[in-house]
């Protein structure tokens, strides 16, 4: 087989990726410059900057232990990167990143197809192999240091020439239109791979700072307190027939006393970000992974003041938040009435939980149950066939598949579910009520695009992201005898808040006393404001 250089291999990958690996990438920089004569010669330029960016980087961190495997890995990943931003429109940044990491088994079912299989072997493996078998000539050490010390400040004298000839184009293009940016493959998942390692380095060895060790219970009645926080899974607030959305996905809820927050916002766009920001005291602008893990959360407080803190699960986890309370993962509770081999129903999270409370004589109690709700793109898994009430709905997890309504049924069904368990939790905690004050809290995690302007699923930048992914609805329901003014709450309903409001809540619905409850923040206080 004919040699090839070092330098001859990088320069075709790179021209390579930036043409077969960067379909999304087009199509959006097409969408706001289109190929006219006008917008030409920036393409064009814009077609050798991604490519001599990507040979600046290739070149910089090969040589002749690293370059196969290094091509190898970038190709395979940029396989099923291609395959997902151009499939589901999602930008693989530092938060998608982690939700990969932090993803179970069956979610990762749930977004394997054919199709995906075929970018991986057509895109991923294919080229891999052969670049594999490819016969590579290098020069000496010294030839190829020679040859970095010429290749590398020309890429980047290339770079600059061509943006100072269109500086008109690129001006606006990194200014008005810098989110095209996060669509480049590789370069844009390196950044945010390298952004996501760099925020996790020596986590385990930090010390957690203690929250609200002075928290203490203000006043009790002699009835014990049990609230039941359900956290919803891709729920949007503009598909609750609450807010007045044409499908009826809530015929159960319309029967019970609830009150409806219409104008709640999620702290992210993804779990991995919005549950543990929930919790934690820092509010949206000040959130960081990093920050929220070095100090403990509201749970915490709550523990401290002696409130009974029970975490079930029925999605991946909770994402760091119970890991000092009583966790229990409820897939695998071995309750065979409620899963079979890929699902369990969030109803079955109800489960041994009046054993539970039995057991807690003495002690107020927070239940916290995560749903799997409406994790997508398997929609039409996440309810049973009796609640498949919206027809034609959507049977693969290959949106772009299906129409816009055969979308919407499948989501809708999912959330006539959620509808029929948090009804039923509601019964649950309103046949305790004689003896215990009881409530429930609904408020999903974040929202969910649905194939609006070719969007789906969740995970686009917060700046960026649409407002389906962030209007999340809040649903709360309370026993007669519970210390809350249902009055206020009604006249408050429609307010502005956000989940940056979920941990002063808490506390003042224990009525927990503490140098970091803000009253001002807590949605049940008699004037809540944020």
């Amino acid at each position: 087989m004919k040699k090839i250089t070092s330098l001859q291999l990088i320069f075709a990958v790179s021209f390579f990726l930036v043409i077969a690996y960067n379909v999304s990438f087009w199509q959006h920089v097409g969408a706001a410059y289109p190929l006219n004569f006008k917008n030409i010669g920036f393409l064009l330029s814009l077609f050798l900057v991604l490519s001599g960016f990507i040979v600046f980087l290739l070149h910089l961190f090969s040589s002749r232990y690293t370059l196969k495997p290094m091509l190898i890995i970038i190709l395979m990943a940029s396989s099923l990167s291609s395959y997902f931003m151009l499939t589901y429109n999602v930008i693989i940044d530092d938060i998608m990143i982690q939700n990969v990491f932090e993803t179970n088994m069956n979610e990762a079912n749930d977004l394997f197809s054919y199709k995906a299989l075929l970018y991986f072997l057509f895109l991923g493996a294919l080229p891999s192999f052969l670049l594999y078998k490819m016969n590579i000539e290098y020069k000496p050490w010294k030839k190829e240091l020679v040859s970095k010390l010429k290749v590398l400040p020309g890429a980047l004298l290339m770079i600059f020439a061509l943006m100072f000839l269109f500086s008109d184009f690129y001006a606006s293009f990194l200014r008005e239109d810098k989110s095209l940016r996060f669509y480049t493959n590789p370069t844009y998942y390196i950044y945010s791979l390298g952004k996501y390692i760099g925020s996790n380095v020596n986590k385990g060895s930090v010390k957690i700072e203690a929250r609200g060790l002075d928290a203490k219970i203000q006043t009790q009645s002699g009835r014990k307190k049990v609230v039941i926080l359900v956290i919803g899974e891709t729920a949007r607030a503009d598909h609750f027939s609450l807010n007045g959305y044409a499908h009826e996905t809530n015929p159960m809820l319309k029967q019970k006393d609830i009150i409806n927050f219409s104008n709640m916002y999620s702290c992210g766009t993804s779990t991995a970000v919005s549950v543990p920001c929930m919790f934690s005291q820092l509010d949206r602008n000040d959130y960081s992974d990093f920050k929220a893990e070095l100090r403990e959360n509201v749970l915490d407080v709550l523990d401290h003041a002696g409130v009974k803190v029970l975490w079930r699960d029925n999605n991946s986890d909770s994402k760091g938040v119970a890991l000092r309370v009583q966790y229990e993962d409820f897939k695998h509770m071995g309750n065979k009435a409620f899963c079979d081999t890929t699902e369990c129903r969030d109803e079955g999270m109800l489960y041994k939980l009046q054993e539970f409370i039995d057991k807690t004589d003495n002690n107020n109690i927070l239940i916290v149950l995560h749903q799997m709700g409406n994790h997508g793109p398997a929609y039409y898994k996440r309810y049973p066939k009796a609640f498949e009430k919206f027809l034609p709905a959507c049977e693969t997890n290959q949106l772009q598949d299906c129409t816009q309504e055969e979308i919407n049924n499948a989501y809708d069904n999912a959330l006539l579910y959620t509808d029929y368990f948090l009804a039923k939790t509601i019964d649950f905690l309103d046949a305790n009520s004689k003896n215990m004050d009881t409530a429930m809290l609904y408020l999903s995690d974040h929202g969910e695009s649905l194939g609006e302007n070719g969007i789906y699923l969740h995970g686009v930048p917060y700046f960026i992201a649409p407002q389906a992914q962030t209007h999340v609805p809040e649903i709360v329901w309370f026993s007669e005898s519970f210390d809350v003014n249902t009055t206020n709450l009604k006249r408050d309903k429609d307010k502005l808040f956000s989940q940056d409001n979920l941990f002063d809540s808490l506390l003042g619905l224990f009525n927990v006393t503490t140098k970091v409850y803000k009253k001002e923040l807590d949605m049940f206080s008699q004037e809540p404001n944020i």
